[in-house]
């Protein structure tokens, strides 16, 4: 997108009643948005939706002046801007109906990968969670996933974190301009976010992080993911916003059951009773679901000389060493595991190189 498209899209976006959904509806009729402003009233008055108060609006000379200054903040901060007509404009977000007109990044976002996920949750993140988020992610690094969430207290910090120490690309969606970061005291995670992914918004610089705006941004993290992972909630909370926002979006949700005597697992326990959420144990779940393939998508690790299993993935190793390849079931039935956690250790054990998997369902050691 050049200089001059950006700016009328700026120009675009401050004409009072004018939308997300509304902007893409004049710039499908108009073929651009500068042609909004050149089209004759008469014609705009044909597009369903625009009224006599719209046209008035589309008069308003001061939108011009709003977008230059905004446009001067972009320049100056080597802000990158993207436009939904553009090719590395999230895939994902391209398909949702109400998906941002505009983006804005900073720092070193590589869309490339396709597997997207987000991680949300509680801002009162008990150790449960911070032990599930760190295996979790531990776990899912060999493929190597972009980790998407808010920046925000709590499950959101934490996802960034690990994302950053597995050496994964993590993306923080914010509610407010790129002038500014919210909250303050996470400005000491900042550099490491932008050195390993950055920060998206669709938010001007002139835009504070008012309340409204964290459920508008809850749109992107669940729109951009092929997957919402919600680890802990109350029984309301704006995690809880994001895991509907994807299944109105058919994206996958997942969610971490815990305690029904837990408030932090209320949320979750009652996504996954009503059926909005698959139940979420570990790595191996959400690989599964997403039918995601390890062998293709891993990241090239070097083959390790000695290679550290636990009591029961050793338990199970020296069982396929002694049986050759065998079924899952058969696995778990022998070896004396429940079939939930036998999924789970047979990806530990692929990650680390020392099975693989066969059609069928079948395991063999390597």
């Amino acid at each position: 997108m050049n200089e001059q498209d950006l700016f009328y899209i700026l120009a675009l976006q401050r004409v009072e009643g004018v939308g997300d959904i509304m902007a893409k509806k004049l710039l499908s009729h108009c073929g651009s948005a500068e042609e909004v402003f050149k089209t004759k009233t008469t014609q705009l008055a044909a597009i369903d939706g625009v009224g006599a108060t719209l046209l008035k609006n589309l008069k308003d000379k001061s939108v011009f002046e709003k977008a230059n200054q905004e446009l001067a903040f972009l320049k100056a901060n080597a802000i990158k801007t993207t436009s939904f007509l553009d090719q590395d404009y999230p895939e994902r977000l391209k398909h949702c109906f109400d998906g941002p007109l505009l983006l804005f990044q900073s720092g070193n976002i590589d869309l490339k990968n396709k597997k997207i996920i987000s991680i949300v949750g509680t801002r009162q993140i008990t150790a449960y969670g911070i032990e599930f988020c760190r295996k979790f992610i531990s776990d899912l690094a060999p493929l190597n996933p972009i980790i998407v969430s808010g920046f925000a207290y709590g499950v959101d910090i934490v996802a960034h974190q690990l994302a950053i120490e597995f050496q994964l690309q993590t993306i923080g969606v914010v509610a407010h301009g790129l002038n500014q970061i919210y909250p303050k005291t996470h400005k000491k995670y900042v550099a490491a976010v932008e050195q390993n992914g950055g920060f998206m918004t669709e938010f001007w610089s002139t835009t504070n992080p008012d309340k409204e705006n964290f459920v508008r941004r809850n749109r992107i993290v669940a729109g951009m993911s092929e997957a919402t992972i919600v680890v802990e909630s109350a029984d309301r909370g704006g995690s809880l916003i994001t895991a509907n926002m994807a299944n109105d979006y058919n994206r996958d949700v997942f969610a971490v059951p815990g305690r029904v005597t837990d408030k932090y697992s209320q949320g979750c326990n009652n996504l996954i009773k009503t059926q909005k959420a698959n139940v979420l144990t570990s790595a191996a779940d959400l690989v599964y679901i997403l039918n995601w393939d390890i062998q293709q998508d891993s990241k090239p690790v070097q083959k390790q000389l000695f290679v550290t299993l636990d009591d029961d993935e050793q338990k199970v190793y020296d069982y396929l060493l002694k049986t050759g390849k065998e079924l899952m079931d058969i696995i778990a039935l022998r070896c004396d595991f429940p079939i939930y956690k036998i999924s789970g250790m047979l990806l530990n054990m692929e990650l680390k190189g020392v099975i693989r998997p066969l059609p069928g369902k079948l395991f063999e050691a390597i």
